[in-house]
């Protein structure tokens, strides 16, 4: 099954807030919105896919707690990116610097990029979309990103001002300046 994209406008323009509340009005749906208003509406994934996302999100977790100089996040978090759209990557990190300069309101989305952002690819996502979405990420401040592929056993790296870097059946990946001595082991997530 594949993502649903509605296109409301200029039907239908949604504000911030009443996306917000579509949002928490459907919590079993796992919605996002492109920068031009399209609403997309995601499946769940299989149990492979999330058990791969859990191991994922929950190193990210532990590495954050013990540096603690940021907050990670997993794929039901919201962020309003500069460009509009509002965007849910399947685990993420943001500084805490960054966090207290802004303030934000916990209970809503946070009106920011991240500094990471990591999309694990479902056997149902397009890769293409994927590879999309982690441009956009970048093109609206993510400092880095990574593309798990299952499905082609690599890893794409994304950063600013750079090329795509590609690497076929990492053992592990580091988090470079922006997680400091972070390593991702992926023998339980790539495989």
């Amino acid at each position: 099954m594949t993502a649903l994209i509605l296109n409301l406008s200029p039907t239908i323009e949604l504000t911030d807030e009443q996306f917000f509340q579509l949002c928490q009005n459907n919590r079993d749906l796992r919605l996002e919105r492109t920068a031009e208003g399209e609403l997309i509406i995601m499946p769940p994934t299989g149990w492979e896919s999330r058990n791969r996302n859990s191991k994922l999100t929950a190193r990210l977790e532990f590495w954050a707690e013990a540096d603690g100089t940021g907050l990670a996040f997993d794929s039901s978090t919201g962020f309003k990116l500069p460009n509009g759209a509002n965007r849910s990557p399947d685990a993420s990190w943001v500084s805490r610097e960054r966090l207290e300069a802004l303030n934000p309101d916990p209970d809503k989305f946070l009106p920011l990029a991240p500094d990471f952002a990591v999309e694990l690819r479902s056997a149902s996502d397009s890769l293409k979309t994927v590879q999309q979405k982690m441009q956009e990420y970048i093109d609206n401040g993510v400092r880095l990103g990574w593309l798990i592929d299952p499905q082609n056993q690599q890893v794409e790296i994304y950063r600013p001002g750079r090329d795509v870097e590609i690497l076929r059946l990492p053992a592990s990946l580091s988090g470079e300046d922006v997680l400091p001595a972070f390593i991702l082991d992926l023998a339980q997530i790539l495989s």
